[in-house]
């Protein structure tokens, strides 16, 4: 028979993002369910990686733990924190990241079925977790663009483009703003778009000479 559950672990499952909203009775059982396991992993052990992982949803009653992928660190997990969310519901077998314990952790699983069923007949649930995965979608997105955006030279040319004139007034400061840039990265922007003969500068006015250029900094053909 398992392990009776603590009120702290209690606490702790129900303070964590995904169960925050779930009634307590509807918390309990399924903390008590069968296929809800909880186990201990001494500090330095694998909790998770890429082979050897569980179609669970892993929550964190104590403890932390490093998320890595490759050598690159990822995140820390710490109480109350999960994983495994974005990974279930279907058939890939390779699990993207490490999950290792920094200390001695306390993890509770909760299996794919589990969850399957806290879905199906628990809507503060499922909207917690439809939440959750519609922010790591966000998230990604966000770190798409960041790797695909153009530089600061490329911002810069296509504000430049995109205002249709062949003079634009504005502020350094203000137009640091809107590209969401430095004033010391803009300053450089401009002097390679000068030294490339796309622009001239006189105060706030910029005055474009070759539009050509800026489409070329722009990714333009």
């Amino acid at each position: 028979m398992a392990e009776d559950w603590s009120r702290e672990q209690l606490a702790t499952l129900a303070g964590t993002e995904l169960f925050r909203a779930v009634p307590e009775d509807r918390l309990r059982r399924a903390a008590e369910d069968p296929g809800c396991l909880r186990e201990t992993f001494p500090k330095g052990a694998v909790i998770y990686s890429p082979s050897r992982f569980r179609r669970c949803l892993g929550v964190f009653l104590a403890g932390r733990a490093r998320v890595t992928k490759g050598a690159l660190v990822m995140s820390t997990l710490e109480r109350r924190d999960f994983f495994g969310a974005a990974t279930l519901f279907h058939r890939r077998d390779r699990y993207e990241t490490t999950v290792a314990a920094l200390t001695a952790c306390t993890v509770a699983f909760f299996p794919e079925e589990l969850v399957a069923a806290l879905l199906d007949d628990c809507p503060p649930f499922r909207r917690s977790y439809l939440a959750y995965l519609s922010e790591r979608i966000h998230f990604l997105s966000r770190k798409v663009e960041g790797l695909t955006a153009p530089g600061v030279t490329g911002k810069l040319s296509r504000w430049l483009l995109e205002s249709g004139r062949t003079e634009v007034s504005c502020p350094a400061t203000e137009l640091s703003r809107r590209l969401d840039v430095s004033r010391a990265s803009l300053y450089r922007a401009f002097e390679e778009l000068e030294g490339a003969g796309a622009i001239r500068r006189a105060g706030k006015t910029i005055v474009i000479l070759d539009r050509g250029v800026l489409e070329h900094q722009n990714g333009g053909t």
